[in-house]
């Protein structure tokens, strides 16, 4: 257990208010290597909630970095996909099934979220390291929704954006969709190294993925065997 005075290292992507909390009551020695793009966000979400913006992540619900980029938000929805963002903003312009809502984002919300009252003002902000092409669909649509609903007069009070797309994640993801642009017609197979609990690398897999180019996702050398010219992965 974790005692007065011990040292304890934040990760990149941050801590909870709940962790941080816990930390200090303890007494322990903070080094913090919270990556500056994901305070970014916390900064993104904490305005949201001083404007009672509802804050829309663009993330995984049980990912650490969007564990902690919702304990900055007062109220707030993570979706996880692009369909995930249509229903909601469909629910947004026309109210819909409170229930059904309910059930499908129930890991992803926060506690007593109300969708006929908490989405009339809404921001969005994004685990960092999601595809960033889809974080900017997502915030073109929510636009879109909250022009549909309150008119283009009133987008500014309803409608909150930042860019807190991470330079590392966008450098790496537009190098992949260049080395990508033109299918197999370059490329035979794309060999993507990276843990395999890593939200980043499975993004980069899934860009080759959609230009049907065979690849591989490992983790270390180990993981291909000359001899037999096989790839674990």
């Amino acid at each position: 257990p974790i005692k007065e005075n011990d040292v304890v290292l934040l990760p990149a992507f941050g801590a909870s208010v709940h962790e941080m909390k816990e930390l200090s009551e303890k007494g322990v020695q903070i080094v913090d290597t919270t990556c500056p793009w994901v305070s970014k966000v916390w900064n993104a979400v904490d305005k949201h909630a001083r404007k009672e913006c509802t804050s829309i992540i663009h993330g995984k619900w049980q990912h650490e970095e969007t564990v902690a980029t919702a304990s900055f938000a007062k109220r707030y929805v993570i979706v996880k996909n692009i369909p995930e963002a249509e229903y909601l903003c469909d629910y947004l312009i026309n109210g819909g099934n409170k229930e059904e809502f309910l059930a499908k984002f129930k890991n992803a919300m926060s506690e007593d979220f109300d969708p006929d009252t908490m989405l009339q003002r809404v921001g969005l902000a994004n685990q960092t390291t999601m595809l960033k092409g889809e974080t900017e669909q997502i915030g073109k649509m929510l636009e879109k929704a909250v022009l549909m609903k309150f008119g283009p007069d009133k987008i500014n009070e309803h409608f909150m954006i930042m860019d807190t797309i991470c330079d590392a994640t966008q450098e790496r993801q537009d190098a992949m969709y260049k080395l990508t642009e033109n299918g197999t017609k370059d490329v035979d197979m794309i060999l993507v190294v990276g843990g395999f609990n890593s939200s980043n690398t499975s993004h980069l897999q899934e860009i080759a993925e959609h230009k049907n180019i065979p690849s591989f996702w490992i983790d270390s050398a180990a993981r291909i065997n000359v001899q037999t010219n096989q790839v674990l992965h």
